[in-house]
């Protein structure tokens, strides 16, 4: 019995001196593991006479339960210690002022493309969005661009086999529409374009967005009208538009539109090299071949069309020189553009 009560003394000093989860089980299993003090001497009951034994594995057993008892108490105590401690390292000042979120900001070429198509909507167009990979017809062909002709050239455009291409631009929606509906039209049509090109002012993947508008009797100077309503959206009340011919194989006649410097009202400066203006478009009135072989009477109706890049309003407006930097992802220069 004094051997019983001195393990049991010993378990639990030993107990108390433990500090860490860790070592607790090597310490336990010392007293009641497969070679610890207290299964010992239940292999030295051969000792014991017969007629006590029972007695004798009765009070192992007991002894055995009270040293499982010490190192259980202990290990509850040591898990409420580190669950404590884990709560003070984690624990929150709420009388602390709080972190607000960062609010994101629309991409440039988010609010630019936004602004167009608002301006342009607020005036009864109606969005169409075509296929990205589109075919040679919708692409060329449609848009009296014969095989022969300098845009089909493998260096511009990137083919997919003979018929098929990544579309070099949103023309094939104006097409597609003039196919599927009867004028009056009055479409924009946005959307990503592809072309072999990449510098500081061109891109191989780029965004353009293009108007089309067919009905009876819209002329040249509707389109001036139209224009001009829209750059003062875009720019400022005060901007100008003009126009100087030009040639497209789609429109007769087509025109490249200029705007008055957005930097110096037209004075000359570096953006509009001295000039006083800045290209932004190309336009015209639809060719005849272009109706006739979407289906709609050259006869009867006319149309107007424009397409411009996002991406150089986007430059011209915010006063970026190199378009790279509209897909960089870089976040400093993004939050420049921080819709609050």
């Amino acid at each position: 019995m004094d051997k019983f009560e001195e393990l049991k003394l010993k378990a639990k000093e030993e107990a108390e001196k433990i500090t860490s989860l860790k070592i607790i089980g090597d310490v336990k299993a010392k007293f009641i593991g497969k070679n610890g003090e207290i299964t010992a001497l239940l292999r030295g009951m051969k000792d014991v006479p017969a007629e006590m034994r029972a007695a004798f594995g009765k009070q192992v057993n007991d002894l055995k339960e009270k040293v499982s008892a010490i190192f259980e108490k202990k290990e509850s105590e040591l898990k409420a210690a580190e669950t404590e401690m884990k709560f003070q390292k984690e624990a929150v000042d709420i009388t602390l002022p709080g972190k607000l979120p960062e609010i994101g900001s629309l991409h440039p070429l988010n609010i630019v493309k936004n602004k167009i198509i608002d301006a342009f909507t607020g005036m009864g167009f109606e969005i169409f969005e075509g296929p990205e990979i589109d075919t040679d017809y919708y692409c060329f062909q449609a848009l009296n661009i014969p095989k022969d002709h300098p845009a089909r050239d493998m260096q511009d455009t990137f083919y997919i086999n003979d018929n098929v291409l990544l579309r070099p631009h949103t023309s094939p929606g104006q097409v597609r529409t003039m196919e599927n509906k009867k004028p009056p039209i009055k479409i924009l049509s946005p959307g990503r374009v592809y072309r072999a090109d990449d510098d500081a002012s061109h891109s191989p993947m780029f965004h353009q967005i293009e108007g089309l508008v067919v009905d009876k009797g819209v002329s040249l100077c509707d389109l001036k009208g139209l224009l001009d309503e829209f750059v003062k959206v875009i720019f400022d009340k005060d901007t100008k538009t003009r126009f100087r011919p030009s040639y497209f194989p789609f429109t007769e006649p087509s025109v490249e539109v200029d705007v008055s410097c957005c930097k110096c009202g037209g004075k000359g400066c570096s953006l509009c090299k001295n000039t006083g203006w800045i290209e932004i478009l190309g336009a015209g009135v639809v060719n005849k071949k272009v109706l006739e072989m979407s289906g709609i009477d050259s006869d009867v109706y006319s149309g107007l069309a424009f397409g411009l890049g996002i991406e150089r309003i986007t430059m011209i407006k915010y006063g970026i020189s190199d378009i790279r930097t509209l897909f960089e992802n870089n976040v400093s220069f993004l939050k420049q553009f921080n819709r609050r």
